[in-house]
């Protein structure tokens, strides 16, 4: 069954990376904008069996309409199976409702996505509450790329022998996946959050004086977290605290605190396009979309 990726104009650069390394070809979906905001996609007149989507969702909430308008018109024109590769998937933070009548946007969004789907990629999904992302996702194929193995091979590169350190408990995962990879020394600090941008990090019992310190974690938003863990490294006496990131989401100044509080280099994964942008996922990620052609023929 013949392939087609689509993408829109803004990610032309990732999906060419992507179209590349799985060898297939790519179209991008044309958008106009009316003056009240609403959008008009247009997609190739007759599209083949298999189509892959891709779209990363930081800033999400357009581009959901976006895979409603297209996931349905792909159908439509010809598609019989849809996959959508999004390098960072929106809305998983939220797996639980703390206060009475809080929406729980985890399942509300998973269950969304897969009723347009019938198979999703991503990367490092941030799943605290849920163990796999099939449980947030309800979809046929649900597959995961991890990008801390990736990371540590840049690490073990850039800072051989630094010391892996995870800015709060939820990095835990991260960190083991990356030491492993190469034998880093690694430890895991204790977060105490008390607002989106007013948190408390404590360090672990660990070593750090004259040793260089690498924050390592799927994500960094406002970069408070992070910068609040380099103070605390470099005041133990880390002799230089770098970050390494999954998705760059890095919103409104996060580069800026995170510089001022003593961090040195950034690097991420091109999960978020960003001029930190380091580790390039397509392999991975054409690897994952050749998992999902297989698992649908033995499907079949």
């Amino acid at each position: 069954m013949s392939e087609l990726l689509l993408h829109f104009d803004e990610e032309q650069a990732s999906t060419a990376r992507l179209g590349a390394a799985a060898g297939i070809a790519t179209h991008c979906i044309s958008r106009h904008r009316f003056p009240d905001g609403e959008l008009k996609l247009s997609l190739p007149a007759s599209l083949p069996g298999r189509v892959v989507l891709f779209r990363s969702l930081d800033q999400p909430n357009e581009k959901l309409v976006e895979l409603l308008l297209t996931a349905q018109s792909a159908r439509q024109l010809g598609a019989q199976h849809l996959t959508l590769a999004a390098p960072y998937l929106a809305y998983m933070r939220q797996d639980i409702a703390f206060n009475p009548g809080e929406v729980i946007s985890q399942r509300v969004v998973g269950r969304f996505l897969a009723s347009l789907f019938d198979a999703v990629i991503t990367v490092d999904p941030h799943l605290h509450r849920v163990a796999t992302l099939n449980e947030a996702v309800p979809v046929a194929q649900a597959i995961v790329v991890s990008a801390a193995p990736l990371l540590a091979d840049l690490i073990a590169t850039r800072r051989p022998g630094a010391l892996l350190v995870g800015p709060d408990e939820e990095s835990a995962q991260w960190i083991a996946q990356a030491a492993t990879r190469h034998g880093f020394d690694h430890a895991v600090c204790r977060k105490i959050r008390h607002g989106d941008r007013s948190v408390e990090v404590a360090l672990p019992d660990v070593a750090v004086k004259g040793r260089a310190a690498v924050l390592l974690d799927d994500m960094a938003s406002t970069g408070h977290t992070v910068a609040r863990a380099a103070q605390a490294l470099l005041a133990a006496g880390a002799t230089s605290v770098d970050v390494a990131v999954t998705h760059a989401l890095f919103a409104d100044d996060a580069l800026a605190t995170m510089r001022s509080a003593g961090v040195g280099k950034i690097w991420s994964t091109d999960c978020i396009t960003h001029p930190t942008n380091a580790v390039a996922m397509a392999p991975a990620l054409a690897e994952a979309v050749a998992r999902t052609n297989s698992q649908a023929a033995g499907g079949r």
